[in-house]
């Protein structure tokens, strides 16, 4: 989100603030508020501090946010209470040097057997091409690995500072436990080579050696049928000299999905999704959300590609071609969906389901289809997922909700920034 093309007057802030918090007031009605006596709550002992590190977690964490929906909750914390996490008692405990930055989340395997024992496993990409994993416990490198071909280096950031000073491996890995014999790490990594050729590769790499899968890595490459930026011949090519793998991976119902944005602005570059069969490593399905138009990549500021349950994809699509003129099922008419936060079925395939641009010509929508069913049933709170929204029951929920029916009304009155399309 670029913060310097976004501004909201005083006025419209404090009105919107006044809304809010009487909003908040209702809510808190609405929940359980209103009893005449709080329920008795036993507070969790504060365990003594430590000068070194407990048992790890035995959750395992092996995707951008612990889950497809990138809830960012674990549900199993246990250890971990509002009596324990303060300045004097949570902090860091450790530092493990790698060899260049760390932007992709690093992933977590718990009760590993490594290294002639049972480990809790940390694994860190960076952006030098290396894979680390390390001992949760006490920072031990239990392996390391480069991603580099023969002969060939990271890749330079194309005059570009939003990944710099190198691209190496960018993104959030993911991780599977029941593939290979011990469980695979999934990553993408890009090079080049001496003569200028540039690569993006998808690695499958054993979680206990660091060692190749599935006879990868498998390079990346695709062709769309199109006429947009980069084309000939009626299909759009894949240039991976022009991408990078910013947002994290997903693996849903056996594939590896991939989304690919620019180095800043510089075209020619349109928006892509390549999936990769997670036994094989084979590029099993591709998707161009503007293969008639120009730019339009998936940045997602570094989080990564959420799915629901019906295998579903959602993400968002940044600035570039959406075609205003729709067909007859109201869709663009010639697939350009720039600027937009797109639902894309696996079914059969990849095909875009649902969209909603996030620069509407009179408001910004804030989930796909719910203004009109905001208009028609104000007294419905919405619920941030694919479902929509869910009944209110009582009074206070009613009041409520209708609160927050005018406070989203509001906010769409203001002249809409470009938002959710830029960057990090």
């Amino acid at each position: 989100m670029d913060l310097s093309r976004v501004s909201i007057s005083g006025r419209r802030l404090r009105t919107l603030g006044f809304l809010l918090s009487l909003l908040a007031a209702l809510l808190y009605q609405a929940c359980g508020g209103n009893h005449s006596t709080p329920p008795t709550v036993t507070p969790a002992p504060s365990p003594s501090p430590s000068p070194s590190p407990g048992p790890s977690s035995q959750t395992d964490v092996v995707t951008y946010h612990y889950d497809n929906s990138r809830s960012g909750a674990n549900t199993s914390e246990t250890v971990l209470t509002p009596a324990n996490v303060n300045a004097t008692k949570f902090g860091k405990i450790g530092f493990f040097p790698v060899d260049g930055k760390v932007d992709g989340q690093p992933v977590y395997l718990s009760q590993v057997s490594i290294s002639g024992g049972t480990r809790h496993v940390l694994y860190v990409v960076s952006e030098h091409d290396s894979v680390y994993a390390f001992d949760a416990d006490n920072g031990t490198v239990l392996w390391h690995v480069s991603l580099l071909g023969s002969g060939e280096t990271t890749s330079d950031p194309h005059n570009c500072s939003q990944i710099s000073p190198e691209i190496g491996i960018t993104s959030t890995p993911v991780i599977d436990r029941s593939r290979g014999s011990h469980g695979a790490l999934y990553t993408v990594a890009m090079s080049k080579n001496a003569t200028g050729n540039y690569f993006q590769r998808i690695h499958a790499l054993d979680v206990t050696t660091g060692a190749e899968l599935f006879g990868g890595p498998t390079t990346v490459s695709a062709a769309y049928p199109g006429s947009g930026d980069n084309s000939a011949g009626g299909s759009v090519t894949f240039d991976a000299r022009q991408y990078a793998e910013r947002a994290g991976l997903l693996l849903l119902n056996g594939t590896v999905y991939t989304t690919w944005t620019s180095h800043c602005d510089q075209r020619p570059y349109t928006g892509w999704i390549i999936g990769y069969d997670a036994n094989t490593l084979a590029q099993t399905k591709v998707l161009n959300v503007t293969p008639n138009g120009s730019e339009g990549s998936i940045w997602m500021s570094g989080t990564a590609p959420a799915a629901d349950s019906n295998g579903n994809i959602y993400f968002l699509d940044a600035n570039g071609t959406f075609d205003t003129t729709l067909d007859v099922n109201g869709f663009p008419s010639q697939h350009d969906f720039g600027n937009s936060f797109l639902k894309v079925s696996t079914s059969s395939g990849l095909t875009v389901a649902d969209y909603s641009p996030c620069q509407a010509q009179s408001r910004s929508r804030i989930t796909m289809r719910t203004w009109a069913q905001a208009e028609r049933s104000y007294y419905r709170i919405s619920k941030i997922t694919q479902d929509g929204f869910i009944s209110s029951q009582s009074v206070p929920e009613k009041i409520a909700s209708f609160m927050l029916w005018i406070a989203t009304r509001w906010v769409s009155s203001i002249p809409p920034p470009t938002i959710f399309t830029k960057k990090f």
